[in-house]
């Protein structure tokens, strides 16, 4: 999601423009997506202040997130369906406070085995906050939709800044502030949530149908998946108890993706996938995810770890970015709409292959202003990449589509994210144990260039089409 999208559909031509969403209705359509992507990163530094307060061990507490993490999984295999179902705003809804009924039970959690099972059920309700919240706000009756500059900001410092501002909440609250935090900030959403027009979101579809089948396999095989990529940032990529679930799960999804083909309608349509423009989008997307989250994940751990630094400072740096984001959202639509899709996206990866390079300048000794000028110019990549291949994604779609694409977009990204972070990562934990962790970023950024200007040769295949999502009102 991307902090200004506007994206015209087929048949738009010549209808008038909503206005501009409200601070209100914005805030009940992100709050939901952010508190979800914050709660999957908050919890890698609450893991050993929980274990030592519950006096659990390690492995079960680690299960609170691993199982937050396979929850999201399952549940995003039913979002597409519960949304033709019961429509798209109530179903954002009824997550939005289940979620925050499940952080409640989370902070008031007794033991370990009862915050495992809250943080299932977190899980399950963040799964459809974000691929709802975005067929809403890329516009739910075939209108173009504008969100604020400050939507992107908070988008994306937000999961970037979870680590360190769940220390400190930690630090002053104990680890289950990290939980309690979520219930005002989720009960004001929920309230919100109820004056976001109707109109605005994909309504019911008629004639819905469950696909019960389908759902086991869609769902069994992302677990399977994404349990395996858990396993392999924990115990190895070469481990059997990585390489057991990964098998799984691929076998399942390619059952899921036979049996989808012979159903009128499957648990998600896959057949967007299909498709050459939108399936290389989505790709492409998540290519640029991979590479500018890899080092938004590496670089804090760099700075604490080998230049000694606070957790409140890993977090200054990765401010600059996030205000840059927001900045590259505005500035785009005034420079960039006589180009074309692909020549923006093309330079927008050609940006991130650049300042990726910016890494092999970072040492044990590096300023701290430095690593966030690095950061910051790779973030200009955002504003040039994503809102352009949105548009290739979603132009060609009918309204009542949109919640099978949002939904398999995120769904692609998550899966993406995982194994493309979890094997960065694994390169530079086994670069540092060999060569040391200096040589092992230098490495790293230099992979994470290659991987940026691939995007870069690959966007030489998206349409040549002007760029629409740029346009102002």
């Amino acid at each position: 999601m991307t902090a200004r999208a506007e994206l015209a559909h087929p048949g738009d031509v010549g209808s008038s423009r909503p206005p501009r969403l409200g601070p209100l209705v914005q805030y009940a359509l992100l709050a939901g997506p952010l508190l979800s992507m914050l709660d999957s990163s908050v919890m890698n530094v609450a893991v050993e202040p929980i274990a030592r307060e519950l006096h659990a061990s390690l492995t079960t507490v680690q299960w609170t997130v691993s199982g937050y993490l396979l929850a999201l999984g399952a549940g995003l295999a039913g979002t597409a369906y519960q949304a033709r179902r019961f429509g798209t705003l109530p179903v954002y809804r009824i997550s939005v406070i289940a979620f925050t009924v499940a952080s409640a039970l989370c902070a008031l959690a007794p033991d370990a085995a009862v915050l495992v099972a809250a943080r299932v059920m977190q899980g399950l309700a963040a799964a459809p906050l974000v691929p709802l919240a975005m067929s809403i706000l890329l516009g739910g009756t075939g209108h173009a939709r504008s969100i604020s500059p400050l939507a992107g900001i908070m988008l994306f410092l937000g999961p970037a800044l979870g680590p360190t501002v769940g220390g400190a909440l930690i630090g002053a609250g104990g680890w289950r502030a990290i939980f309690l935090i979520n219930v005002p900030l989720g009960a004001l959403a929920a309230v919100a949530v109820r004056f976001v027009p109707g109109a605005l979101a994909p309504g019911r579809t008629p004639g819905a149908r469950f696909d019960l089948p389908g759902l086991v396999l869609l769902a069994a095989g992302l677990t399977g998946l994404l349990l395996g990529a858990s396993q392999g940032a924990s115990s190895g990529w070469a481990s059997a108890v990585t390489w057991a679930p990964l098998t799984a799960g691929a076998v399942l999804l390619a059952g899921y993706a036979a049996w989808a083909l012979r159903r009128e309608q499957p648990a998600l349509d896959l057949s967007l996938a299909r498709q050459p423009v939108p399936a290389l989008s989505m790709a492409l997307c998540a290519l640029a995810s991979v590479v500018t989250w890899a080092a938004v994940f590496l670089l804090p751990v760099f700075v604490q770890s080998v230049q000694g630094r606070s957790a409140l400072e890993a977090g200054l740096a990765l401010l600059p970015q996030g205000l840059i984001t927001g900045l590259s959202t505005v500035l785009a639509p005034r420079l960039l709409t006589g180009l074309t899709v692909r020549v923006t996206v093309l330079a927008g990866f050609a940006v991130l292959a650049v300042a990726s390079l910016g890494l092999l300048l970072v040492g044990a000794a590096t300023s701290l202003w430095l690593i966030a000028l690095i950061l910051a110019c790779r973030s200009v990549s955002i504003g040039l990449v994503i809102n352009p291949l949105l548009q290739a994604l979603t132009e060609p779609l009918r309204p009542e589509q949109l919640g099978d694409a949002n939904t398999l977009f995120n769904t692609w990204q998550r899966i993406a994210g995982s194994f493309g972070i979890g094997l960065l990562a694994a390169l530079y934990a086994a670069q540092s144990r060999t060569h040391g962790p200096v040589p092992a970023l230098h490495l790293t950024g230099a992979v994470l260039a290659v991987i940026a200007g691939l995007g870069a040769l690959a966007a030489l295949a998206l349409p040549a089409a002007r760029n629409t999502a740029l346009s102002r009102d």
